[in-house]
């Protein structure tokens, strides 16, 4: 999954926890990069200590609104608030801001705000490369929720499929995915979705609010060469026709098996059925961190020469 990014050159499976000067070095590493908010070992020191005393540690803000800890509440609580016609309640946003979170807990790092999309974040994640002569335009469409590595499995198959590939991805509005899905899909809103999908290596371009139904208009506007769509079931427009029978009528459809059985509801019955422990977890990180942010206070709060290390 990580791989797929476009921003990543290289993936080291089972990397070291604590990131050393050795590990830097042994992949030909200037520097390593974290967000802004703490990991800490089982004992409660800075997994970054070495790097940081080095000067080869660089940092960066988290983007606000991203959490997993939100799209796990999402998918407990079935709630429509994060949708983007929603607004969302006063009692979503409370337990939404307490989920998991450890009594009287009030970590920076941990807890759900809103996400706010801007054009300077697409900018940052889009190409900005138009379709060149010789490349061939593959239209695929969906909810793209949860993007995970069905996605990923899918969308490489696509690619394989031209020399010259350039993907365009039609991301559906909420309020339609939740017709064709139900329950309070999709988990991930659509500007959430939009950067995801962004950020994979295998796609050129995202049309943000799709039709569901890929229309002629849409085909000769995009210059679409071939239409894909992965073997999960084609849910009837509206109308009870089918979604893809302009591009059926030109032969440029095609059905197209990612070899991956995971799918965005599995992931969401593996949070259901993993809850207490997923609860669990979050409390006890929670606490650790506290007790960091309490310990560095009062580190900072002694007169000078009374500080570790200074005699």
């Amino acid at each position: 999954m990580v791989q797929a990014i476009k921003w990543v050159g290289e993936v080291v499976p089972a990397a070291p926890y604590v990131t050393t000067l050795e590990t830097l070095d042994k992949y030909n590493c200037d520097f390593c990069v974290h967000g802004n908010d703490i990991t800490l070992t089982v004992d409660g020191r800075d997994t970054y200590e070495e790097v940081k005393q080095a000067g080869r540690y660089r940092e960066c803000r988290r983007t606000q609104g991203v959490s997993t800890t939100d799209l796990v509440g999402r998918m407990l609580l079935v709630t429509k608030a994060h949708h983007s016609s929603q607004e969302m309640s006063s009692e979503y946003r409370e337990y939404a801001d307490s989920f998991g979170k450890c009594p009287g807990g009030r970590n920076p790092w941990t807890g759900v705000s809103q996400f706010l999309q801007t054009s300077q974040k697409i900018i940052q994640f889009a190409s900005g490369k138009e379709p060149q002569p010789g490349e061939t335009v593959i239209y695929v469409a969906g909810a793209f929720d949860l993007f995970h590595i069905g996605h990923v499995d899918f969308l490489e198959k696509v690619h394989r499929l031209a020399e010259r590939p350039y993907i365009i991805a039609g991301l559906h509005f909420d309020q339609e995915v939740n017709h064709y899905k139900g329950k309070n899909y999709p988990i991930m809103n659509l500007h959430e979705r939009t950067l995801s999908v962004l950020a994979c290596r295998y796609v050129s371009e995202v049309v943000i609010g799709a039709p569901y139904a890929v229309t002629a208009e849409l085909l000769s506007h995009f210059k679409v060469d071939l239409v894909c769509h992965g073997k999960t079931e084609i849910i009837p427009d509206r109308d009870g026709s089918d979604p893809y029978q302009e591009p059926k009528r030109r032969g440029i459809f095609r059905q197209i098996d990612s070899g991956s059985n995971l799918t965005t509801d599995l992931i969401v019955q593996r949070i259901i059925t993993n809850r207490l422990e997923y609860e669990a977890r979050n409390q006890k990180k929670e606490a650790k961190e506290l007790a960091f942010l309490e310990a560095a206070r009062q580190q900072a709060a002694q007169p000078l020469g009374e500080r570790d290390g200074d005699f």
